[in-house]
């Protein structure tokens, strides 16, 4: 008896690569990893956006007359350093505004006789992040620039932080429904092979065999099947995520660079396999014990 359960591979007797368990779970470890990798890139960009726009304001000086303008925005700059909240006050200098305006207005109109008056920018970093409190406080200290206008930077940014939560809570979301499905996958695998082989289930419990024996080599088994397909599925994601990172890279934008992974990204990434194989181990494990209840 001790032969027939040492040899548990009879019970599962598909061929490892042959059987469709093995890519099965390949496949729901690759898109578990692709889907934990774009909800760990879109973490990381929404918290280094954040550090960097975290008391962060623009002071627009709207006045058509340019040496009013000027005025205007040498009181403010003045008002603004010298307050204990604010650590730092830099003025936009006008060729620095004109270079980012000439791609949608042109040259004419940024240096034209026709162009168009540009506010005067002043860019403020407080000390600790912005509240509305705060931003009541320096429209009151501006209040004696009539064309002052006060803007805070991550309130314009909230919509996309609250879209890219939404997405991250998507990434999440599929995460979970990979797990279950995978989960599923395993289940209809175990009372597979449990129908294929209940002769051969009987004559092992009636030569005193018990269940917890027969279970340890269905675990086994899929066990097998899911450290295989796990690093197929963890090299076929790593893979998409290294092409799709190149690909976003190429942008050049400094936005997609805040979501590289750092070491503890991709230890969890590293971990998705594992987890994918305790999950399919103890389905088994779990499906054949309460099987083996009923049916014997």
């Amino acid at each position: 008896m001790k032969s027939r359960l040492a040899s548990g591979d009879r019970l599962v007797p598909q061929a490892r690569l042959g059987g469709p368990m093995p890519w099965v779970i390949a496949i729901m470890i690759a898109l578990t990893v692709i889907a934990a990798g774009a909800g760990l890139a879109l973490r990381n960009l929404a918290e280094n956006a954040r550090n960097e726009i975290e008391g962060g304001l623009t002071v627009q000086i709207v006045e058509g007359a340019p040496a009013a303008r000027e005025s205007q925005a040498e009181i403010a700059v003045a008002l603004l350093t010298n307050r204990d909240d604010v650590a730092e006050v830099r003025r936009v200098p006008e060729q620095e505004l004109d270079a980012l305006l000439e791609p949608w207005l042109g040259q004419e109109g940024v240096a034209g006789p026709d162009a168009l008056p540009i506010p005067a920018l002043i860019d403020v970093q407080l000390k600790g992040p912005v509240t509305e409190q705060r931003l009541a406080e320096l429209q009151s200290a501006l209040a004696a620039i009539p064309s002052a206008r006060l803007d805070a930077q991550a309130r314009w940014l909230q919509p996309v932080f609250d879209a890219v939560a939404s997405l991250q809570w998507m990434a999440f979301g599929l995460i979970l429904l990979l797990a279950a499905t995978s989960a599923a996958a395993v289940w209809l695998a175990a009372r597979s092979a449990l129908g294929a082989n209940h002769e051969t289930i009987e004559i092992i419990h009636l030569l005193g065999g018990t269940d917890a024996q027969i279970a340890r080599i269905f675990q086994r088994s899929i066990g097998l099947d899911a450290a295989i397909g796990g690093l197929t599925g963890l090299l076929l994601g790593l893979g998409a995520i290294l092409l799709l990172g190149r690909q976003f890279a190429g942008l050049g934008s400094g936005m997609v660079a805040g979501g590289e992974f750092g070491m503890a990204d991709w230890a969890i990434l590293a971990a998705i396999p594992v987890t994918g194989i305790l999950l399919a181990t103890f389905t088994a494990r779990v499906t054949v014990l309460a099987a083996l209840r009923r049916i014997l």
